[in-house]
C-alpha cells in the first residue's frame, strides 16, 4: 500500500466518479485517503464489497437504535453515524483495490446510501426532530440524487457540480447536531430540529445548484 497506490485509487476512484478528481478538495482526498489505507484489512481478508457495502447500512440502523434509546446514548449514535460512512466509502475502495468493480455494485451502494440516509433522518426524529420536517429532508435529498441519475442517462458524462449537500455533508451535519443533542440532553430536541432544518435548507440550496448545472449541459 505504497504511496504510488493510494495515487493510482485516486485515479481510479475519478475515472469511475465522471472525472471528478478528489484531490482538488482538502476533505475529499483526505477521506479517500483514509479509506484507502482502511480499507487494507478487508482485502487482506478477501471480503467481498457488496458485503462491506451491506454492513454498512447494518451500522447505520445501529444509529438509530442508540438514538432511540436517548440521553447519552445519542453521543455513541453520533460516532456511529461517522462509522457508518466510512465503512459506505471503503467498498468501493475494497472493489477498486481487489479489482471487483462492477455495474451492480454501483447500483447496490447507490440505494444502500438512500437507505442510510433515511435511518440518519430517523435518527433524528427519535431524538425529537419534527416529522414534517424529516420527510421533507428526505424527498429534497431523494430529489438531488434522481435529478443527478436522470442527467445522467440523459447524456451528461460527469457529476456535473460538487453541491453543498453531497453525502459527506450528509454525514457531518447528522453527526454534528447528534452529538449536540447527546451532550445537552435538555435541549435534544431543539437539536435535532435544527438538524433537520439544516437538512432542508442545505438541500434546497444543492438542488438548486444541481438543477442549474444540468439545465446548461443538457438545453
Amino acid at each position: 500500500m505504497s504511496r504510488e497506490g493510494r495515487e493510482a485509487y485516486l485515479d481510479l476512484w475519478s475515472r469511475l466518479h465522471g472525472g471528478y478528481d478528489p484531490r482538488t478538495s482538502f476533505w475529499s482526498w483526505r477521506w479517500l485517503t483514509l479509506a484507502y489505507w482502511s480499507a487494507r484489512p478487508f482485502v487482506a481478508a478477501r471480503v467481498a464489497p457488496d458485503l462491506v457495502t451491506l454492513l454498512g447500512v447494518l451500522v447505520s440502523a445501529g444509529a438509530t437504535g442508540l438514538a432511540a434509546l436517548q440521553g447519552r446514548w445519542v453521543v455513541a449514535a453520533a460516532a456511529v453515524v461517522v462509522l457508518s460512512a466510512l465503512l459506505d466509502s471503503l467498498d468501493g475502495a475494497v472493489a477498486l483495490l481487489t479489482g471487483r468493480t462492477s455495474a451492480w455494485g454501483s447500483v447496490l451502494d447507490s440505494v444502500v446510501d438512500r437507505v442510510s440516509d433515511g435511518l440518519y433522518l430517523v435518527a433524528l426524529w427519535l431524538v425529537g426532530a419534527p416529522p414534517g420536517l424529516c420527510v421533507a429532508a428526505g424527498a429534497l435529498t431523494v430529489l438531488q440524487e434522481y435529478a443527478r441519475a436522470r442527467a445522467a442517462a440523459s447524456g451528461m458524462q460527469d457529476i456535473g457540480v460538487v453541491t453543498v449537500w453531497e453525502r459527506p455533508t450528509r454525514v457531518v451535519v447528522t453527526s454534528l447536531f447528534l452529538l449536540g443533542a447527546g451532550l445537552y440532553v435538555g435541549a435534544a430536541a431543539t437539536w435535532a430540529a435544527l438538524g433537520a432544518a439544516a437538512w432542508v435548507g442545505l438541500g434546497v440550496v444543492g438542488l438548486v445548484q444541481l438543477l442549474v448545472v444540468v439545465r446548461r449541459r443538457l438545453r
